[in-house]
Order: C-alpha cells, then structure tokens, then sequence
C-alpha cells in the first residue's frame, strides 16, 4: 500500500507534462544571465557594462508586483491559467529570437532592454506556472509535480548554460539564441496539450484582487506561526549557500573542481533528490516529510564541517555535495507543496509569489551577513551555526496544528462571475 502510494503520485499524465512547463520556466534564466554575460564578454564589451547587465535580473526579484494581475483577469484563450502561459511562452520565443539579431558591441542599449522584457517575460511566466501547478495538482501530486517540475528546469538552465557555451563555439551567437528561442516551443506545446485547473470566482477588482489575498491569508488560524516557518524553514541552507563555493575555494580546491563537482554531481543529485521527495511526501504526508527532510537538510552541513576540519578531500567533498543536494531536493519537494497548499485557489498567483518572496527574504538579509560570519568565527563555527538556524523551524512546526493556515473551499465561479472589465 506505502508503495503502491509513492508510485502513484507519478501516474497522472498531468504531473510528466510538468516537466516541459518546468523546462520552458527555466529555459530564459541563463539567457539574460550567466550565457549573455559570456556572450559581451566574447564580443569585447567592458566589465563596467557587464556588470550593470545584472540589473536586467530584478523583474525575478519583484514578480509579486503584477501577480495579482494574473488573478483578476483571464486570457481570452485557454483559460486564465493556461492563456497566460501561452501568451508568455510566444512572447519569449519572439524576444529571445530578437535579441539574437542584436550585436552586444554595436546596441548594448537595444539588447538591455531586450534582456529586461526577457526576464520580465520569464517572470511573469513563472507566476502563471506557479499557480498553474498551484491549482491543478491533487493534493497527492504536489511534492512529485514539483520533482518533475524541477527535473524540467534544471534540464533547461543545463541547455541554457553550459549546452549553448559550447555550441556558441560551433554555431555562433546569433545562432544559438535562435535555437533558444525554437525551444521554448516545448512549453508551448506541452500548455496546450496540459488540462485547464477547475474554474474558481476570481476577483471582482483589481484592488480587491491585492487586499483580498492578504485579508484571506491573515484571517485564518496560526496564519503569522506559518508565516514564520515559511520565512525560518530554509534560512540554514541559504546561508551556507551563499558561502560554500568561497569556502571550497579557499579550502584548496580549484575552480575546475568545484565547477564539476558542484554543477555536474549536484545537479544530479539535486534532481534524484526532488524527484524521491516527490514520492516520499505521497508517503509521508506533508508535515511528516516537512520534519524529516528539515532535519536531513541541516545535518547534511555536518559534512561541511568535517571538510572544514580535515581540510582538501575530494572523496569528503564529492560526499558532502551529493548528501547536501539529495537533502536539498527532499526538502525542495516538500516545502513547495506545502507552500500550494496555502494557496486559495482564487488568488494563487499572487499569494504563491508572496509566500516564495517570504521563504527567500530571510537567506537574503542574513546571507549578506554570511561572509562576516564566516571570517569572525571561522569554517567550522559557521556551518555549525547554519545546522543550529534549522532548529527553530523546525519546533515551530512541532507545534502547528495540522490544520494552521489552511485556505478555505474553493468558491464555484458560478456563485458571483466576474465582469470582464474593472
């Protein structure tokens, strides 16, 4: 039966189509990135504007901005989750196609703001497909349409990133964006072909489509300790994120080691670990998954602290990595579906983004502390502390309620339509 549970959660059709969606999500990322970085560097652009290309990234930081957007209205077509992934998803091939026409030395203002309506593009993109996953998946699929989800778009940063430095040696630049641009088709294909979530009543109004999400969180039982947790669940893990490749360096390990190990081991078990967290959480349940993943997560830090302590291992490091990203996955898969499981349906789009904006803020803010940290204490000390950090969430979720935050049912649309204008 535990088994028959675990596999099932991978049955629906719905939850492999996710894996183009999720490809289609991550396919623009590197493009106004790491890949354009490469790209006006090949071409002789100065640092000085290299650097100020990385502005182009903000939309990803602020997408909670226009998500209520995505609530209010529906396409005219496929729906209000599906239309808007489309409409994106063709509004990138073109973008992505043009800025491959762009010479980076002769319109660097031309391909910047090509790069910002790319990335303003991709976000928006990744709001709808957010709720999308949000609105669609039964309860049981959640963690494994993350798994598949992510195996997507890891997949497609791998295109994206390291796949076309190499073709770029072949092909030229010009060339490989079109071939970027071609296959965001996937997503294309894959949305049409995905069915449409169950029709909820959006909001009335644009206002009411901003305050009703809040006002809808905040009324529920223990709705502020959730939060909390949300903001506390991967603080520890984004804090040694932060600093574990300055750490590996300056261990002793060189850049070819760290990048071979770190992108090609981690990336694997990165994905193995979302995808068995994906039929874990089916098992588990939620909360269960949430503890035991939340521990595997911060004493997978133990390993890089003893690295600290025994100093340049390459077996000690291979281990550290694939233990840290397998545990990273487990708690990847679980904390996205217990984020969905938040949502109310009639808001998604925007309480979604809020709630992943909210489970990053902290990393962020304390992030920046990191390497002060870790000078002040040294290695040892500081990933001891990052396994401490993990510990208050952990109680936090100890003491919620199964039932803490949960949104209300879902309201038929046709109890109140909504007029198309307002």
């Amino acid at each position: 039966m535990e088994r028959s549970r675990f596999f099932d959660a991978f049955r629906s059709p719905r939850v492999w189509l996710l894996v183009a969606l999720g490809f289609a999500s991550g396919l623009p990322l590197a493009l106004t990135g790491t890949t354009l970085s490469a790209w006006m560097t090949n071409s002789g652009v100065d640092l000085k504007t290299i650097g100020i290309f990385t502005l182009v990234g903000l939309p990803y930081s602020f997408k909670f901005v226009w998500a209520p957007l995505f609530d209010r209205w529906a396409a005219p077509w496929l729906g209000r989750r599906r239309g808007w992934m489309v409409a994106a998803q063709l509004a990138l091939m073109a973008a992505i196609a043009v800025m491959g026409s762009l010479e980076p030395r002769v319109a660097p203002f031309a391909l910047a703001l090509l790069a910002v309506i790319v990335a303003f593009l991709s976000a928006s993109q990744d709001i709808v497909s957010d709720a999308y996953r949000t609105d669609v998946l039964e309860e049981h699929e959640r963690a494994s349409g993350t798994a598949t989800f992510v195996l997507g778009y890891r997949a497609a940063m791998l295109v994206s990133g390291a796949l076309a430095l190499v073709l770029s040696a072949f092909l030229g630049w010009h060339a490989v964006y079109w071939l970027m641009a071609a296959l965001m088709g996937a997503g294309v294909v894959a949305t049409m072909l995905a069915p449409e979530p169950a029709a909820t009543r959006p909001p009335r109004t644009l206002a009411a489509a901003v305050v009703e999400p809040f006002v809808d969180y905040f009324r529920r039982d223990g709705a502020v300790l959730v939060l909390a947790f949300v903001v506390l669940y991967k603080l520890g893990d984004a804090i040694a994120g932060g600093m574990l490749t300055p750490f590996l360096l300056k261990t002793g390990f060189t850049n070819v080691e760290v990048g071979t190990l770190q992108k090609g081991l981690g990336l694997g078990a990165t994905i193995g670990g979302t995808l068995l967290g994906g039929g874990l959480v089916a098992r588990l349940g939620v909360r269960r998954a949430l503890f035991l993943f939340g521990i595997a997560q911060a004493t997978t830090n133990v390993a890089y602290l003893a690295l600290a302590l025994a100093g340049k291992n390459h077996l000690l490091l291979a281990v550290a990595i694939t233990v840290d990203n397998v545990c990273g996955g487990l708690g990847t898969a679980a904390f996205v579906a217990f984020l969905m499981s938040l949502c109310n349906k009639r808001f998604s789009a925007f309480q979604y983004a809020l709630l992943s904006s909210a489970s990053s803020v902290g990393g962020r803010l304390l992030g920046a502390w990191s390497g002060f940290f870790a000078e002040r204490w040294g290695w040892p000390l500081f990933f001891a502390g990052t396994i401490a950090i993990a510990a208050p969430a952990l109680v936090l979720l100890a003491f919620l309620r199964g039932d803490a935050a949960s949104p209300p049912a879902p309201l038929p649309p046709a109890a109140d339509p909504a007029p198309r204008s307002g």
